[in-house]
């Protein structure tokens, strides 16, 4: 089974050859790497250059951001399973993508999969900041602030072509629309993978500052509604309650 795996960048040359070494590092034998590169100005282009040949695709051309970016990615993407690592994003073990591969095969009926997801710190990635611990789905989660970690989330190329793509008119949430979407709507056929599948960056787009949150909130309640769903009152407090759990039960070193 091909695993598609897409990278979104936009000068993203600080962070980039992580993510690119966590991938090549990968077992898993079937991997198809594609890079959507938004223009980069800052020495992306030579990175991507320099690891070409660990490269299925790559395009670099102007976009209408991150999700753009994913959506082409998932068009160019010709494996069964796809999934998106970003530039702030690194695998945090060698066998990621066998564990993720292992489930479907299992499966034949599965559509996605996800896991579990540690925060670090910008400069210090062994400096874990928040433990981002994920359950079995159950219907109406979403209602009560759950979702998946998104780095952790691989669907099949079919899914995503029965229900569609990322909606670009939710620049900070598409990822929690189109979960949403997936999850309490057309209630695919997932599966959580109790392991830590990745480490983002402290300091992605809606990780930096307390407004972008609070602007995401807004617009995953305007998710709720887009899908015919209504979201409870109380799901601003939902949403952000499981985040400081993640916090208190942060694992220490």
């Amino acid at each position: 089974m091909k695993v598609s795996i897409i990278t979104a960048t936009y000068n993203s040359a600080c962070t980039l050859t992580d993510t690119i070494e966590s991938i090549i590092s990968q077992d898993y034998p079937n991997i198809e790497y594609i890079i959507i590169d938004g223009c980069s100005t800052d020495g992306t282009l030579d990175i991507i250059k320099h690891y070409e040949h660990h490269i299925t695709k790559y395009i670099s051309e102007p976009d209408k951001g991150i999700y753009d970016a994913m959506n082409k990615g998932i068009q160019m993407a010709t494996g069964e399973v796809v999934g998106i690592l970003n530039s702030d994003d690194f695998f945090a073990r060698n066998d990621a993508i066998s564990l993720i591969a292992r489930e479907f095969e299992k499966d034949k009926y599965l559509d996605a999969v996800y896991g579990n997801l540690y925060y670090v710190d910008g400069k210090d990635t062994d400096k874990v900041i928040r433990f981002w611990k994920s359950k079995e789905f159950s219907p109406h989660a979403f209602y009560h602030g759950w979702h998946p970690a998104h780095p952790t989330f691989y669907v099949k190329k079919e899914i995503y072509e029965k229900y569609g793509l990322y909606d670009l008119r939710f620049p900070l949430s598409a990822d929690f629309e189109l979960m949403l979407r997936f999850f309490e709507c057309c209630r695919i056929h997932t599966h959580f993978i109790d392991a830590i599948l990745v480490k983002m960056r402290i300091g992605g787009t809606t990780s930096k500052n307390i407004l972008p949150v609070l602007r995401g909130i807004g617009q995953c309640k305007r998710a709720f509604r887009v899908n015919g769903l209504r979201p409870p009152l109380l799901y601003p407090a939902y949403r952000l309650l499981p985040k400081l759990f993640q916090f208190v039960t942060c694992p220490k070193k």
